[in-house]
Formats: C-alpha cells, structure tokens, sequence
C-alpha cells in the first residue's frame, strides 16, 4: 500500500518565547516500508538540526533555536510504501513464557494492576494457553467490549482505568495490551504512527497508537484493538518505545519572560492511501 502523509502542527504563543531545544519523532520507521519522499519543514528555522537514531531504533531530529517567536510549525510530509506482514505460525511455546532474548527486559512486567492480570489470565485459558490465541482474544476482546473515543490531550490513563472503565482512546487501549500481555510473560512495546482506516468518531484523521509483541522465532508483530485487527500494510509505524513517553511526536518546552503565558496547539492530519 502507497502511504502519503501531510501532518501539520502548530504552537501559537500569547507573548514572544524563547523556544528551547526539541526532539522531533515525524519521520517513518524504516522497518516494512519504502520510503520514497520525505521532508520536514519547521518554523522558524533552527539553527541546529542533527538526524540520527535513538536508544531503540526509531529515527529522530533534534534542533536548536535563536531568538524569539510567537509561533512554532512544524510540517511533515512523507510517501511510503508499506508491506504486507505473513502471519506468524502456529508453533509458538504456550503462555506463561519464561526469559526471553537478553535485552528484553525493559519491553516486560514492570508492575501490572491485579484487576489486569486476572483479566490476561481469563483470556489465556479460554485459548488453552497459546500465545497466538490470546493475542487475537486480546485484540477482538478490546475492540468489543470498550467504547472507543479521541482524546487530544494528556498522556494514556493508566491500563486498570481503562479496564474499569471500558472506555479510552487508541493509547489507552494500547496501554491496556501491553500490560496483559507482559502480565503474561510477553515483551510488549507501545508504538505511535498512522493508520489508513478513517473511522474515527470526529471524522478527523490524527495519530494513531498501538502496541507491540515480541514473538520468539517471529520478531515484533503489531496488534491494532482500537480497530479490532492485526497490523499489517494499513500502519505506518513512527516510533517505537517501552512506553508512551518516549513516543511523543515533538518534546520540547520554550522559555518566556514575565509572568504568565498561554500556548495553543492545532494539527492537521492528511493521508491518502492508494493499493
């Protein structure tokens, strides 16, 4: 599939910042795509830009500033191809698991709610134990029982809410995966990027989340809840990362002098797909 992507995203500042130095994670993990046109246009321009990768892979700028300003745009725009993945066979250990590869051990349990790991372990015995099985349960379970919302801002609630409450947005959901799936023994990740279904409530197009699972003999493979499939050639992935935090698209902060100020952020999201 023929991913091309236009997100623009637009800081505007109630008096003249000082804007300190930021990471931006807008360009398109290489891992099952082609990338065949890529730019990213910022305003104003730094005066530093360094590309390079970060401590789990994922492509990312860091630039630096001069001056002030009372507005900060960032415009991203990509054209990927994006690859079917075959599904994983059936020839995988049965669930708990036990240690996996070295390296692992930040993707696993890092202290998962009580209310979550009986809610993993239900699903694990209605498929007899096997990983596959329970990622699929996982997944369609999700997507029927939760009432799926946009929320635009603040960080993911915490998994046991989302649980609670059968209700959250994509990195909620996310969240929710990943902690029963590592209850169970499985190294899972959190991941930020863009998906081709338009099916959001508002009608609007945004980034999206989903997690990962690390598969022995099969390597990482994506689960969508939020749209109740596995995550194939509709996802382009832009940044992948034990959690949330360190997938956030643009992180940085500005300095300011006086006593108050207010910042408003408006995106745009365009992608258009082609087969």
């Amino acid at each position: 599939m023929r991913f091309q992507v236009r997100h623009e995203t637009h800081y505007s500042y109630s008096t003249p910042v000082a804007l300190a130095p930021h990471i931006l994670r807008l360009s398109p993990r290489p891992e099952d795509v082609a990338v065949r046109r890529q730019g990213l246009h910022i305003e104003p321009g730094p005066v530093q830009r360094d590309n390079f990768r970060d401590p789990f892979g994922n492509p990312v700028t860091q630039v630096a500033f001069a001056g002030t300003t009372r507005d900060f745009i960032i415009v991203s725009e990509f054209e990927v191809e994006t690859f079917s993945v075959p599904a994983p066979g059936a020839l995988l250990s049965p669930l708990p698991w036990g240690a996996a590869e070295d390296g692992f051990q930040i993707y696993r349990d890092g202290g998962v709610h009580p209310s979550v790991r009986a809610f993993a372990a239900e699903i694990s015995a209605r498929q007899g134990g096997w990983a596959l099985g329970f990622l699929d349960d996982l997944t369609q379970t999700l997507f029927a029982r939760t009432d799926r919302r946009i929320r635009i801002d603040g960080y993911a609630q915490s998994p046991e809410e989302t649980l609670l409450k059968a209700e959250g947005a994509c990195r909620d959901l996310s969240l929710l995966f990943i902690a029963a799936a590592r209850s169970l023994g499985l190294p899972a990740r959190f991941v930020s990027g863009y998906q081709a279904e338009a099916d959001t409530p508002d009608g609007q197009r945004h980034l999206h989340a989903w997690p990962e699972v690390f598969l022995p003999g099969v390597g990482w493979r994506g689960y969508d809840p939020t749209h109740g499939l596995p995550v194939s050639d509709g996802h382009v992935a832009l940044c992948a990362a034990p959690d949330q935090m360190a997938t956030m698209p643009v992180e940085g902060g500005y300095y300011f002098d006086g006593t108050e100020v207010t910042s408003t952020l408006t995106y745009n999201v365009r992608i258009a797909t082609q087969s």
